[in-house]
């Protein structure tokens, strides 16, 4: 088999459960609305369920959902008529996803849940099966076919019951009005966690900080940059932060000045220049670097003081760039 057959099978899959999730978008409706008010006027959590490849997919939607703000565990359909309907309160939502809507092993679990008094939301690839009719909300997730060439293999259908389930999590997500700052607070290890957690103050630099006054000669400016990594920084008496020059800015002066050193740093600072604040994202820094072409940025406090300096290179060692 050449290369191009190989690549146009993968093409045809990724092609068909793109051409299927299309589908699914127009049928999202009346259901879904009344799946998403069931859940987020719950003061319980959602009881994710399935088996085979619907019970994978419903692992990762019950991760998705507790990971934005709506708690969320998954619960085997077999292994709950052993003793796992334990975890199950009235005040609970349960999500059941099913294919064909006919699987044995899910059809005694939505009258156990039933006589516990929990809401049901049904993700089937048929509206008219048993499980369907049988929950309070049943949303579609019908595909024309598997991807697979022999419509065996569950492909296309599992995309659309996950992308069902993505969607369910994002809309409650904004229904609760969860914030960034939620996310980071339940998402402390890794990158992510970094970057919507570490504040400038952590970062920053604070001693031997770059200073000089706007009357000083570009020789003091000069020595800064040099020894500071730079940047050097114009203040007032009180710490103000008044302007600020950098090796750009040297680099500039010195093309149309060959004298550079008798002149005061008021002819040259930026007196306007990109500030950080200590009690910011980090995150929200890089960015504006990244945006202006900055390395290094001053701090300051909530009363215009300069109480620091940050360096892209150490938010990039911190994790946050």
């Amino acid at each position: 088999m050449s290369r191009t057959n190989i690549a146009e099978r993968g093409r045809r899959v990724v092609r068909m459960e793109r051409d299927a999730l299309s589908e699914v978008e127009q049928r999202i409706g009346k259901a879904f609305v009344r799946a998403v008010e069931l859940i987020a006027e719950s003061h319980g959590r959602v009881i994710v369920t399935g088996v085979g490849k619907s019970g994978l997919i419903g692992r990762k939607i019950a991760a998705t959902l507790t990971s934005t703000g709506t708690p969320a565990t998954f619960l085997h359909p077999v292994e709950s008529v052993h003793g796992d309907l334990g975890i199950v309160g009235s005040d609970d939502v349960a999500i059941l996803l099913s294919k064909s809507g006919e699987s044995d092993e899910m059809l005694p679990l939505v009258d156990h849940l039933k006589r516990f008094g929990v809401k049901t939301i049904a993700i089937t690839g048929n509206d008219a099966s048993t499980l369907a009719r049988a929950c309070d909300v049943s949303l579609d997730a019908w595909v024309k076919e598997e991807a697979c060439p022999h419509d065996l293999a569950p492909t296309t259908s599992t995309i659309a019951a996950l992308a069902i389930g993505d969607a369910l999590a994002v809309a409650l997500l904004e229904e609760k009005g969860f914030r960034r700052e939620d996310f980071a607070r339940i998402h402390p290890g890794g990158a992510l966690g970094r970057k919507l957690l570490t504040l400038v103050s952590e970062v920053m630099v604070t001693e031997e900080l770059p200073t000089m006054s706007a009357d000083d000669t570009m020789r003091t400016a000069v020595v800064l940059l040099a020894e500071r990594r730079g940047i050097a920084i114009a203040v007032d008496g009180s710490r103000c932060v008044l302007g600020v020059i950098t090796a750009g800015d040297l680099t500039r002066l010195m093309e149309r000045d060959e004298h550079v050193f008798g002149v005061r740093v008021s002819d040259v600072m930026t007196r306007t220049p990109k500030v950080a604040r200590a009690d910011e994202l980090a995150s929200a820094v890089v960015y504006r670097m990244e945006t202006h072409g900055i390395m290094a940025m001053p701090v300051i406090d909530t009363d215009q003081r300069l109480v620091g300096v940050v360096h892209l290179h150490d938010l990039m060692r911190a994790g946050v760039a």
